[in-house]
C-alpha cells in the first residue's frame, strides 16, 4: 500500500498545474477514494486536498519570486480563477501577498514533497480481530463537535459531563450487543479529517432496541468491522492506536476503510489516567 501511495504522490507532482482527479489517484493506489483520503490524512497529518493546495502554492511562490511571468499567468496555471483568489490563498500560506513578495524578495513558506516509508519499531504487536455484523443501531445523545487529533476534546468532555446520570443508566440498560456498555461513536466526518472540522458524536450504546423518546438513533447497516484493542495512558494510548491502525495495520493487511461510524469503547482507571479501549472501524476487503 505504501508503494502505491508513493505512486500517487508522483502522479500529483506531475499534475500540479492541472485539475487533479482524486478518483484517478485512487485507481493508481488500487483502492477506494474514501480509503485513499483517510489513509493520507492519517499518515500525513493533513487532508489530501490541503497537501495539493500547499504544493501548488509552494511552486507558485518560486515562480512569483523568479519574476518571469505575470501574477495572473501564475494564478491561472495553478488553478485560480482570478488574481484576487490567488492573492488570498498565497497570503494565507506565505503570510504575504504575491505582489509584495515579488517586490521585496521575501522569504516564503515551502511544503516539501511527501513520500511514505514503513518503519519497524521493536516487536510490539497489534491486537485485532475482524468480524461480520448484521445491522444494528446506535442509540444515545448526539452533539456536533470539532475533530481534535491530539489531546483532550473539550467539546466532547463538556457534552458528556452534561448528560444526566439517569439518562446514562437508561442507555446502559439498552445495551445488548458488542461492544457492550456506553460507547463513543463518531459519524459524518469530513473525508479529509482536517483538524477542527465537525463530526456527529454519539454517547450511547449498541442495541437492537428502539430509541426512547428524546434519544437519538443512528441506523448502521450490516458490514465488516476491524476491532482493535489497546491499554495505556489516557488519551494518548487511544490517539496512538488510531495512528498505528493507519500507519501499520492497513498497509500490512488486505483491507481498506469504508464509510461508516467509528466506535470506541473505553474503560478508564479510577483516577482517569489509564485506559483500556476497543476501537471498531468499518472495513472491506481490498479487491484483487
Amino acid at each position: 500500500m505504501l508503494e502505491r501511495l508513493n505512486q500517487v504522490m508522483e502522479h500529483i507532482e506531475r499534475h500540479l498545474g492541472q485539475p487533479i482527479d482524486v478518483a484517478e489517484a485512487a485507481r493508481i493506489a488500487a483502492t477506494s477514494e474514501y480509503h485513499l483520503r483517510r489513509m493520507f490524512s492519517a499518515l500525513a497529518g493533513m487532508p489530501l486536498s490541503e497537501y495539493i493546495r500547499r504544493r501548488r502554492l509552494t511552486l507558485a511562490g518560486a515562480e512569483v519570486l523568479a519574476g518571469h511571468e505575470t501574477l495572473l499567468e501564475i494564478a491561472v496555471r495553478y488553478g485560480y480563477s482570478s488574481g484576487e483568489a490567488f492573492a488570498r490563498a498565497f497570503r494565507a500560506m506565505h503570510g504575504v501577498g504575491p505582489g509584495e513578495a515579488r517586490r521585496t524578495g521575501t522569504v516564503l513558506v515551502s511544503q516539501p514533497r511527501l513520500s511514505f516509508r514503513l518503519t519497524v519499531e521493536g516487536s510490539r504487536s497489534m491486537r485485532y480481530r475482524v468480524v461480520d455484523r448484521p445491522d444494528f443501531s446506535v442509540v444515545g445523545l448526539k452533539a456536533r463537535v470539532p475533530l481534535v487529533h491530539a489531546g483532550p476534546n473539550r467539546a466532547i468532555i463538556d457534552f458528556v459531563r452534561g448528560i444526566a446520570p439517569q439518562t446514562r443508566e437508561t442507555l446502559e440498560k439498552l445495551s445488548d450487543q458488542e461492544p457492550r456498555g456506553i460507547v463513543s461513536v463518531c459519524d459524518d466526518l469530513d473525508p479529509g479529517r482536517a483538524e477542527g472540522t465537525e463530526l456527529d458524536y454519539y454517547h450511547g450504546v449498541i442495541t437492537s432496541a428502539a430509541a426512547p423518546e428524546g434519544i437519538d438513533a443512528l441506523a448502521v447497516p450490516a458490514g465488516t468491522w476491524a476491532v482493535f484493542t489497546t491499554s495505556g495512558p489516557a488519551p494518548e494510548a487511544i490517539q496512538n492506536l488510531w495512528r498505528d491502525v493507519y500507519a501499520e495495520w492497513f498497509p500490512s493487511n488486505p483491507y481498506r476503510s469504508r464509510p461508516g461510524p467509528e466506535i470506541l469503547r473505553t474503560h478508564l482507571s479510577p483516577d482517569g489516567t489509564e485506559a483500556d479501549a476497543e476501537l471498531w472501524l468499518p472495513v472491506e476487503r481490498e479487491q484483487g
